[in-house]
């Protein structure tokens, strides 16, 4: 079972709800403030920070890049740009644990995050 921290600024609500929606009885789904959630991954008591913000990096990863390292998270859309499937695949293949995207993407985002991880 997989252990997912919601992080990030905006629609917290709406994207725990989004992930439990998809992931089932496949995840934990906790909402939490962005340092709690980065410590969790960090800690090893979660596996994948997902977070939300209006620029998709910003308030979405920056405790998480800040307690992570930028080497461990990945900004998978912001306005007017989103990472192909292909992209975000790639960016869990590296060994990523924290996403940030822009709320208007997180239906688009999500599913192909949680699609790989869930593998």
């Amino acid at each position: 079972m997989k252990r997912i921290v919601i992080g990030g600024q905006i629609d917290k609500d709406r994207l725990a709800q989004t992930v439990k929606n998809i992931c089932g009885d496949r995840a934990i789904v906790t909402i939490k403030t962005d340092i709690e959630a980065a410590m969790d991954v960090k800690t090893n008591m979660a596996d994948y920070y997902l977070g939300a913000c209006n620029t998709g990096g910003g308030g979405a990863l920056a405790m998480a890049i800040a307690l992570l390292g930028a080497n461990n998270c990945a900004t998978v859309s912001m306005p007017g740009n989103i990472k192909s499937n292909e992209e975000i695949v790639a960016e869990i293949a590296a060994g990523k644990k924290a996403f940030g995207f822009t709320a208007q993407h997180i239906d688009t985002v999500v599913p192909v995050i949680l699609a790989e991880i869930l593998k």
